[in-house]
């Protein structure tokens, strides 16, 4: 017999446990895994068994899911979904054993092939390097009770710590801070801060008017702006200045940064999937504050690229005072049919030597999504998240227009998806939802916060990230990360930040752990409805159920057939 192999991905609230039983083809009676943890999930700390929603009949409405050594787990990675923010830094050990059987009066835990799995979380902020990622799960099971309570605990159980980033950066740099924001809205918790601020504050914001403008930030922009508060309107940009960053300065000088891919409103703290980051570095903080100064001048989109003496233009930056790390910064726009950024990108993609995950809000650069399928087709561990996916092609043709660069890719991505499913959009149980299953909303109205004006339509965003991880698994993992959405547009026409991080092992751990979070989420709602939808060919009936399956063949797919994808994920993910 051979003992479960097991690692953990973490971040600072949540666990990730991917495991593998490579006996498990020799016995075709093998149903899955327990897991019990240690402290449990009571006050008293006993071990406790991770709970599984699935059982092996169809589970009773408002029946309460069970341990998993009575429905085990059928999958080779799981989620801790009782970790939370409180859990930051904590360590739990978890025991992973292999069941076999027949069903659910015949269930015996291989105790002499478990793991003991020790594990702790780390800190919010490690290694001078803070990470922030929101829960941003509207479509889910556990957020229908929290529907029921008020609106400030909704958005506080769905921002998951995330909604602290701004707050506590404010507070913690004594002598002014400077920065740029694409929008800015937040009356929950970030217009309050900047209010309470006592030191000296000033950001460029995005402002574009007219019957296709954009003046959400003005009266956030307008409302805060004293002798103190200065607030810069951005117009002469291409497109869209697109930055989320501030500088802290502390004894008259740039040492710290917060960036990532959340605007700075009720929404994108709550139901759009986002990250921040703090780093601790003075070398850093110096480039983006110089970035925040060219931006005060409003340059056009050309001078921008170019730059000057002072404010050099687009190209890579290094970074060397953040230990485990080596960092790079590159600001857009870049120069006409430069491509250095993204170019970057497909070249890191293209030389991973096991995996490469994305999370995107919609991809339009077709050399970059060429390469990302690519690393699929080579036996490469490749999984995407979008914010939607759709074939624009009927209506291209009823209109008898040819498809667009970016429409193009949208097909591609659309019959990518619907083969394979390793690329996968938003999604969320509706009223043909699973049996035992109840339907699931796909937002909630956080528009009270705001400060924009109203009337104006909050865009249909769940999938707001902005990051490319590769190699997460393996000693030498690189993040893309920052504003750019990673398209034509962000590269040539929009003020952007991205970050390339390489070596920081810890750091892809909690990408990765966070992003297979959302990926498996919905996951398992797209293939559902890809087989019950309304647009589901040959389908099941509506509300079958998910049920757990009684031989080892049924769920365990192709992880035990060399050279599938499966396999892959299985044997070098533990």
């Amino acid at each position: 017999m051979t003992k479960v192999r097991a690692r953990a991905y973490t971040s600072p609230t949540l666990v990730l446990l991917c495991f593998d039983w490579a006996d498990g083809d020799k016995h075709p009676d093998f149903l899955g895994f327990s897991i019990k943890r240690s402290p449990g999930y009571g006050k008293s700390g006993a071990p406790q068994y991770l709970y599984n929603k699935l059982d092996f009949t169809p589970p009773k409405s408002g029946a309460k899911p069970k341990l998993s050594n009575r429905a085990p787990i059928q999958k080779f990675n799981w989620w801790d979904g009782g970790i939370g923010p409180s859990d930051a830094g904590k360590t739990f050990t978890y025991t992973i054993t292999p069941v076999l059987g027949t069903g659910p009066s015949n269930l015996q835990e291989q105790q002499a092939d478990a793991i003991d799995l020790k594990v702790k979380l780390p800190e919010t902020v490690e290694g001078g390097i803070g990470s922030y990622f929101n829960r941003a799960v509207v479509s889910s099971q556990s957020f229908l009770s929290i529907a029921k309570k008020s609106l400030n605990a909704q958005m506080t159980w769905l921002a998951n710590g995330i909604e602290n980033a701004v707050p506590d950066f404010l507070s913690s740099n004594a002598d002014h801070v400077a920065g740029a924001i694409y929008h800015l809205t937040d009356q929950w918790k970030i217009i309050p801060a900047m209010k309470k601020y006592k030191g000296q504050l000033s950001f460029s914001y995005f402002l574009k008017t007219g019957s296709k403008g954009d003046e959400d930030s003005k009266p956030a922009a307008d409302l805060l702006a004293n002798g103190k508060r200065i607030f810069t309107p951005r117009s002469k940009i291409s497109s869209l200045m697109h930055d989320k960053f501030i500088v802290g300065f502390n004894g008259g000088a740039p040492t710290r940064v917060l960036m990532g891919s959340m605007n700075f409103t009720p929404e994108a703290q709550t139901v759009q999937a986002n990250v921040l980051h703090t780093f601790e570095s003075k070398q850093m903080a110096a480039l983006y504050a110089n970035r925040h100064d060219l931006l005060l001048n409003d340059p056009t989109t050309a001078a921008t690229a170019k730059g000057t003496l002072l404010y050099p233009g687009s190209q890579w930056k290094s970074v060397t005072d953040i230990p485990d790390s080596k960092i790079r910064i590159f600001f857009s726009p870049e120069k006409t049919k430069s491509r250095v950024s993204i170019d970057t990108i497909i070249q890191a993609v293209s030389s991973a030597k096991s995996s490469v995950v994305f999370a995107l809000f919609s991809p339009t650069d077709k050399p970059l999504l060429d390469a990302l399928l690519a690393a699929g087709d080579q036996g490469k561990i490749m999984l995407g998240l979008l914010n939607s996916i759709s074939n624009p092609e009927s209506k291209a043709k009823k209109a008898g227009k040819p498809l667009t660069a970016s429409q193009q890719v949208a097909v591609t991505v659309y019959h990518r998806s619907r083969k394979d499913k390793k690329v996968i959009p938003f999604g969320a149980f509706s009223k043909n939802a699973p049996r035992s299953f109840l339907p699931e909303l796909k937002t909630i109205d956080t528009s009270s916060f705001s400060a924009k004006q109203p009337g104006g339509k909050i865009p249909p965003v769940h999938v707001h990230h902005k990051f490319v991880v590769i190699d997460a698994d393996t000693a030498n993992p690189i993040i893309y990360t920052g504003s750019q959405n990673l398209s034509v547009n962000s590269v040539s026409k929009n003020d952007e930040n991205l970050l390339e991080i390489k070596g920081n092992t810890a750091l892809a751990a909690v990408y990765f752990a966070e992003f297979m979070r959302l990926y498996n989420h919905y996951r398992a709602r797209a293939v559902w409805e890809a087989q019950h939808g309304a647009k589901a060919k040959g389908s099941k009936s509506a509300h079958d159920p998910l049920v757990l399956k009684v031989t080892r063949d049924e769920w365990v797919n192709e992880a035990y057939k060399k050279g599938t994808a499966e396999y892959a994920a299985r044997t070098r993910l533990a």
